[in-house]
Formats: C-alpha cells, sequence, structure tokens
C-alpha cells in the first residue's frame, strides 16, 4: 500500500494519547465541539514534536480557534462546519503572523455518493488541505465510509485526506482506492471511530496493525 500520512482523531485520554504517540502518526485530533463525545477540554501531555496536533472545530469563532491554539500550541486546524471562505481567508491571516505562523488549515467537506467539485473553487487559496468525509448525523466521527469513486472527478491538485469510516476491515478496499487515479493528491488518511474501545480511547493494537499495513 502507497505511503500516507496519518491523522488520528478524537484523542481524550492522557495515557491514551501517549501510547497513540508511540506510534509515531502525522497528526492527532483533538476535538473541540461540546456536542461530541470526543469533546477534549484537558491537558496535552508532552508529544512528540514531529507530531502535528490538531484541532478540530465546528462553526467556532476565530477569536475560540485563536485561543485554542495559542493554549495547546496546536499545529493544525481542522474546520468541520460551515464556514465560509471569507471566514478561512480571515482565519489565516490571523495565524499566518507569529506566534502563529505555519499552523495549517484544514477545510472539511462531507461526501455521500456524490458531490459538486465546484463547492471548492472558492476555498483553494485559503486552506492549505481538503479533507473529504462521510455526511452523516453528526460532523465526523460516524464510522461509515463514502463512496470513494467519486473522488475520480477530483478537479484540483490541493492534496487532501481521506477520512469517514477507515477501519481495519477497509484495508483492501483502501488498498485498491490508493492503487486508483482518485486517490493521486490523496495526502493522509484520518482515522477515529473504528478504532475505538469507547469514544476517545483508541485501541493500540488495532493502530498498530493498520500503521503498518499503510507504511
Amino acid at each position: 500500500m502507497k505511503h500516507k500520512k496519518l491523522k488520528i482523531c478524537g484523542m481524550k485520554y492522557e495515557d491514551n494519547m501517549k501510547a497513540v504517540s508511540e506510534l509515531q502518526p502525522d497528526y492527532l485530533g483533538f476535538i473541540f465541539y461540546k456536542k461530541s463525545s470526543r469533546f477534549f477540554n484537558t491537558v496535552i501531555p508532552e508529544i512528540p514534536k514531529g507530531i502535528k496536533k490538531t484541532g478540530v472545530f465546528v462553526n467556532a469563532s476565530i477569536e475560540d480557534i485563536c485561543k485554542k491554539i495559542k493554549l495547546y500550541d496546536l499545529q493544525a486546524v481542522q474546520l468541520h462546519g460551515n464556514e465560509s471562505p471569507e471566514f478561512c481567508i480571515e482565519l489565516k491571516k490571523r495565524i499566518s503572523t507569529p506566534p502563529n505562523a505555519r499552523v495549517e488549515i484544514i477545510k472539511v467537506f462531507s461526501i455521500k455518493n456524490e458531490f459538486d467539485f465546484s463547492t471548492l473553487k472558492l476555498y483553494e487559496h485559503c486552506v492549505d488541505y481538503f479533507l473529504f468525509d462521510t455526511k452523516g448525523k453528526l460532523p465526523g466521527g460516524n464510522g461509515v465510509t463514502f463512496d470513494w469513486t467519486v473522488l475520480e472527478d477530483y478537479p484540483s491538485t490541493k492534496p487532501f485526506f481521506l477520512s469517514g469510516g477507515i477501519g481495519l476491515e477497509t484495508t483492501q478496499k483502501l488498498e485498491a482506492f490508493l492503487k486508483s487515479k482518485a486517490s493521486k493528491y490523496c495526502y493522509a488518511l484520518d482515522v477515529n471511530s473504528k478504532f475505538e474501545i469507547v469514544p476517545g480511547l483508541k485501541d493500540i493494537e488495532k493502530l498498530t496493525t493498520f500503521k503498518k499495513a499503510i507504511s
């Protein structure tokens, strides 16, 4: 399987974060959305510098996002709500200056069986990555994959994260996707609920097996 970056999202428990960090994922996600069962509001332990701490926000204010960046020393923010291009432009201005320089912006778009890719055009120059997740009842963590063949029509060259229901049982499907033209700009894989014991608590054994499979 082609090597892709790995983002493990929905971290909640300190000892579990330390254990997951030993697997050296590229990104660790912390959800700052109060309605989520993985809502995070505690302490992030010392983790290796190479792992990008990512704050996940749903229609939060720019002020709140900037506060969380400073408080938790975030290296990336993931926008999982209805954030407009104008919002992203303003956020990028705010976090492109010290001490927040080099904070990446990931904008999420939800897909079921089709998607209007023209939606992406206005975001091209104000975010660093797109993330494609499955449209469901909740903004993320639904544990279901969308039809990845939709991405065969991806019109952009901007790298994207693939998310939504990725687990050990989707390894073969994932391998086929990563060999297809649809994956040309796939930069990272984003995993969450399929690797949990309970919401926010990750199964280290399953994650170890998956990381070996995608390395």
